[in-house]
C-alpha cells in the first residue's frame, strides 16, 4: 500500500509539473505565434491557465492528503517535499486569484490588449501583473522541481516507506 501512495504522490506532482512545462514552454509561445493576434492568444492561454492553476492546487492538495495518509503525521507535511508542495500551492493561488484575476478585469476595462496604446495606464498595469505572473510561475516549477528532489532523496534514503 506504501508503493501506492508514493506513486500516487510522484503522479500527482509530475501532472503538475508537466502541464505547468507544457503551458508555458509549448502552448502560450504557440498560441501567440501561429494565431498572430495578442487578444486571442491570450484568451487561450487565460482559459489555459486557470484550468492549469485549478488542477495543480486539486493536484497538490490530493499529494499532500495521501502522504499525511502514507505517514499518519504531520511530520511529513512539514518535511522538505511537503513544504515545496504547500509553497506551489499557495504560489498558484496567488497568482489565479490575485494576479489572474485583476488581469482579466483589465482585459475588458482595456477591451483590446492588442488596440490599447502602449503608454496607456492600464496597459502598463497589466505588463507589471503578468511580469508577476510569469515569477510566479517560475517559483512553482521551481519548487516543484525541488520537491521531486527530496521526494527521491526520501526514497533513497529512507526507503520506501
Amino acid at each position: 500500500m506504501i508503493f501506492i501512495a508514493r506513486t500516487f504522490e510522484f503522479l500527482c506532482l509530475s501532472l503538475w509539473l508537466g502541464s505547468d512545462v507544457f503551458l508555458s514552454f509549448v502552448v502560450a509561445p504557440g498560441a501567440f505565434r501561429i494565431l498572430g493576434n495578442r487578444d486571442s492568444a491570450g484568451a487561450i492561454v487565460g482559459y489555459s491557465l486557470t484550468r492549469m492553476h485549478l488542477g495543480g492546487i486539486a493536484l497538490g492538495i490530493v499529494l499532500l492528503f495521501v502522504r499525511f495518509a502514507r505517514t499518519r503525521g504531520f511530520a511529513s507535511l512539514a518535511a522538505p517535499a511537503g513544504l515545496c508542495v504547500a509553497l506551489m500551492i499557495v504560489l498558484t493561488a496567488i497568482s489565479q486569484y490575485t494576479v489572474s484575476a485583476r488581469m482579466a478585469v483589465l482585459r475588458v476595462q482595456m477591451g483590446s490588449i492588442q488596440a490599447t496604446a502602449a503608454d496607456n495606464p492600464l496597459l502598463t498595469e497589466f505588463s507589471k501583473l503578468h511580469t508577476i505572473s510569469v515569477s510566479l510561475e517560475s517559483g512553482v516549477l521551481l519548487a516543484g522541481f525541488v520537491a521531486v528532489y527530496f521526494m527521491v532523496k526520501e526514497l533513497v534514503y529512507c526507503g520506501v516507506g
